[in-house]
């Protein structure tokens, strides 16, 4: 009765969070974040990428975007006509802009970004306790087949056949789980592990990161009775996310703030910031006086993104 359960449970849990990672619609900037008709016509006009640098800069203006191109310049897809909100990628596969994208996945044929991110780290961990279930149970059978212990009958090969897939399975998704844990522990998407956003002061892939806990929260939400149910429970709102800071005294940041000139990206012009937003100030309720760090001194690794993406930022 108890394997029944534990069986039933582990496999209803799987096949839903499976179908939610499957089914959920990829999140996509809002409207705030496309040109309007006045500015989009011109930008069309504009033949000099200087003066097209200009029309977005001025429109992203109000906007809480942070990170730019590696070339400063402000994150524009052409395919969607929008300015990319921080973490938002252009997706060849599905031909939007998807929030917080991490990779397109060919075995849910979707992808996976902030709308269902959390579905598919529990997709993950259901399938990986699924299949060490099956493996461990049919352990004592497989043990007795190689002992010839085993009566002869059809069903020992059924017996191999189980164990063998239940266990490479097992293997492989224990790697693609262990990968993804370290992933939100760091506040990084697989895109970001590769290419590393640009901030004002440069390259830096711990600028998302909060510390272990709060990049946790981030994911799950602040509801851990909801943290292994596949429902939507992540903070914030995809299209901004608070920046990885540190505490510095107000008097220190007032001296340092008058004594270095503000940093330009692009055509010396200094780059949008906006305060934090009310999702990102949830993280950021038990601390105080924060300020964008400074860059990291390691380098990027570089390599060939297993993703399917066509954006150049």
């Amino acid at each position: 009765v108890v394997y029944l359960v534990v069986f039933h449970l582990s496999f209803v849990m799987f096949v839903w969070s499976y179908w939610k990672t499957i089914f959920t619609s990829p999140a996509s900037p809002s409207n705030e974040f496309c040109l309007s008709k006045a500015d989009k016509e011109q930008y069309e006009k504009e033949e000099r990428p200087e003066s097209q640098q200009e029309i977005l800069r001025r429109a992203a203006k109000d906007l809480p975007i942070y990170t730019t191109t590696a070339s400063r310049a402000i994150r524009y897809c052409d395919r969607c006509q929008l300015i990319k909100p921080d973490r938002c990628h252009h997706c060849s596969a599905c031909d939007i802009c998807v929030l917080k994208m991490d990779h397109h996945c060919p075995w849910v044929n979707n992808c996976v970004g902030f709308s269902n991110y959390k579905f598919f780290l529990l997709f993950l961990m259901y399938s990986l306790l699924y299949c060490l279930f099956v493996a461990a149970t049919v352990l004592q059978y497989f043990i007795k087949f190689w002992t010839n212990e085993l009566p002869d009958t059809h069903a020992k090969f059924h017996v191999l056949f189980l164990f063998f897939v239940a266990a490479m399975f097992f293997i492989s998704i224990l790697s693609l789980f262990s990968y993804h844990c370290w992933l939100v522990g760091k506040n990084r998407s697989t895109i970001e592990t590769f290419r590393a956003p640009t901030f004002r002061n440069g390259p830096d892939k711990n600028g998302f990161s909060l510390g272990c806990s709060k990049n946790l929260r981030e994911v799950f939400g602040d509801e851990k009775k909801y943290w292994l149910l596949p429902i939507f429970t992540s903070l914030g709102d995809g299209c901004n996310f608070p920046t990885r800071l540190v505490i510095m005294d107000p008097e220190q940041l007032t001296v340092s703030s008058q004594n270095e000139p503000a940093k330009s990206s692009g055509a010396n012009q200094p780059f949008p910031t906006r305060p934090l937003s009310e999702s990102q100030n949830r993280l950021l309720a038990s601390d105080s006086q924060w300020v964008e760090s400074g860059p990291e001194e390691e380098n990027v690794k570089s390599g060939s993104l297993h993703c399917n993406t066509s954006d150049d930022s």
